[in-house]
């Protein structure tokens, strides 16, 4: 049995309320495109909040926890010309969301893990952890895709 001083390891890990980001965006092509980072794995690249622009085109309220799901209006327009996230949460589950080869249907799975299909994906928005995109369902009942 371990002895702590301070807090424990567990201490600081339920310190963490919303561990995971998520992060949801479409390019221009209308590809959607879905981030998740956890705060804990070590040697995660950091995620951009704000492209490159004007300040006036920032998104100027982020803050580490708060959800934001309001980037888009009601007429499917950006808020923020910078944001690269219009929608982003955070969760203290590790969420993963795939397409079942079998069904066509969208998979999210809760704190379990999933082996993504290689070689599927192409370059889909400049650079950083988000720069793919699958471009060929591997299934003929998401043809439709």
């Amino acid at each position: 049995m371990s002895y702590y001083i301070g807090n424990t390891p567990q201490d600081v890990l339920n310190g963490f309320i919303k561990r995971y980001f998520y992060g949801l965006r479409r390019n221009d092509d209308g590809e959607l495109f879905l981030i998740r980072l956890d705060q804990l794995q070590p040697g995660e690249d950091p995620i951009v909040i704000n492209d490159l622009g004007t300040a006036d085109e920032n998104f100027p309220d982020f803050e580490e926890g708060i959800d934001y799901l309001d980037g888009v209006t009601e007429t499917h327009d950006i808020e923020y010309d910078n944001l690269r996230y219009p929608q982003m949460k955070w969760d203290g589950r590790s969420l993963i969301y795939y397409i079942e080869e079998e069904t066509g249907l969208l998979i999210q799975r809760i704190s379990e893990g999933y082996n993504y299909p290689e070689d599927i994906s192409t370059p889909g928005y400049g650079e950083g952890r988000d720069n793919e995109v699958v471009t060929e369902p591997t299934n003929p009942l998401i043809s439709g895709y």
